[in-house]
């Protein structure tokens, strides 16, 4: 199979092309090799264990200083708001398919149609992880499907339960630390493209839920690379900026979508019992309510602030082992950038962080396509991608082994 585990034991070192891999590896984590050049803006934040192997390939992209759109990216919340209702929403013909899980669950596969025909068996295959309540529908997703199709990548789109109009089959949604479902979702696509190589990509909560998958299950993980998007990734910070000043406004909408949700399957929680309080989710107010209603009962967490400090993604950055980019920006409400894990980033050999000075939460209204097109992000995203695609396997072996087994 083309898709490789970046866990597995490493040879003898024997041949020259491997010494020569070797060495270049050990050197990206030996503190005293000279810093390379800087190759990229100096409005742009840059930093990661792994910007040795993945910056060069970007220096293209991140080489222009990062101009948000004028009148709309002045402002975080503009520019937020501004993406969430006026960014064009690309047309894309998507076939759906159900996934029931092994708890008797559902979610909701949307895949471009035509790609089972147009594309060959080893196209590589992009998993993408829209943010809390989001789907197939919203915009940045449709755009990044659009790219990653003019590239020749597969793409499927996991809805999680409830989300994009995906069945609801148990009394229990997901949560940002489930990963049953993402985990079933990978081993699934995995199993029916078997000569492909594997990736993922998510935002917001969606970020949150794959990072901690790779660091969780960094041993048994399946996926080449990934790319987390303006994760709140310390969910005890985002939890208290969320209820400040302006960001009540993405609290009451967001749990008006996490109300709504629940009230198409309000028929399952009927007579729950246990600590459940369904009067409080039905009425949430906060997203916060919704959680101590209902999340943090059906995933076993005491409280909702247990729920969220044992959620949280940046304690599992640590222990990612394949590639992985991080890109946030500097002034998002939503995923507070002192909430970043800069240090763990730095320390892992596997991670790149990108910080872009503005662009809001699921914002960047910058680049060639603004202000009603696609993110700055998605050319970046692409770029790093397929750089690991070009290099996962050269003449049957592995360019990026896992730095961590290595050092070890």
């Amino acid at each position: 199979m083309a898709r490789v585990a970046f866990v597995s034991s490493s040879p003898p070192l024997t041949s020259i092309r491997n010494l020569r891999r070797h060495f270049s590896i050990s050197a990206a984590v030996n503190p005293k090799i000279p810093e390379m050049p800087q190759l990229y803006h100096s409005s742009l934040e840059v930093i990661g264990g792994g910007s040795d192997r993945f910056l060069p390939p970007l220096k293209d992209s991140l080489a222009k200083s990062y101009n948000a759109f004028p009148l709309i990216g002045f402002n975080r919340h503009v520019e937020t708001i501004y993406a969430a209702f006026f960014r064009s929403v690309p047309a894309v013909r998507l076939r759906r398919e159900c996934l029931r899980t092994k708890d008797n669950g559902s979610v909701a596969l949307d895949w471009v149609a035509g790609d089972d025909t147009n594309l060959p068996p080893e196209s590589p295959v992009l998993i993408l992880l829209p943010g809390l309540t989001g789907g197939s529908q919203d915009s940045y997703v449709r755009h990044m499907l659009l790219r990653a199709q003019s590239k020749k990548w597969r793409c499927v789109v996991f809805n999680s339960r409830g989300c994009g109009d995906s069945p609801v089959t148990t009394p229990q949604f997901y949560s940002a630390s489930f990963l049953g479902d993402i985990g079933e979702v990978i081993g699934y696509v995995g199993d029916k493209f078997p000569k492909a190589n594997l990736y993922a990509a998510g935002w917001s909560l969606g970020g949150n839920i794959l990072v901690n998958y790779l660091g969780q299950e960094s041993h048994n993980c399946s996926l080449s690379a990934a790319v987390s998007l303006c994760n709140p990734f310390d969910l005890v910070i985002a939890d208290e900026d969320f209820h400040k000043g302006f960001n009540n406004v993405y609290d009451k909408a967001l749990s008006r979508s996490l109300r709504r949700i629940f009230s198409k399957h309000s028929l399952l929680f009927e007579d729950i019992g246990r600590e459940f309080n369904i009067p409080m989710v039905a009425n949430a107010d906060t997203v916060r309510d919704f959680d101590e209603g209902l999340t943090r009962v059906s995933f076993g967490f005491k409280s909702v602030d247990e729920y969220y400090s044992k959620s949280s993604s940046s304690k599992s950055i640590k222990n990612v082992r394949i590639p992985l980019l991080c890109i946030q920006a500097a002034n998002d409400p939503i995923a507070p950038d002192r909430g970043i894990p800069r240090d763990d980033i730095k320390a892992n050999p596997n991670c790149m962080l990108i910080v872009t000075p503005r662009g809001g939460h699921l914002g960047w209204v910058a680049g060639e396509e603004a202000p009603n097109g696609a993110p700055w992000t998605d050319s970046v995203v692409m770029e790093f991608l397929q750089y690991v695609e070009s290099r996962e396997t050269i003449n049957g072996e592995r360019f990026f082994e896992d730095v961590h087994q290595i050092q070890a």
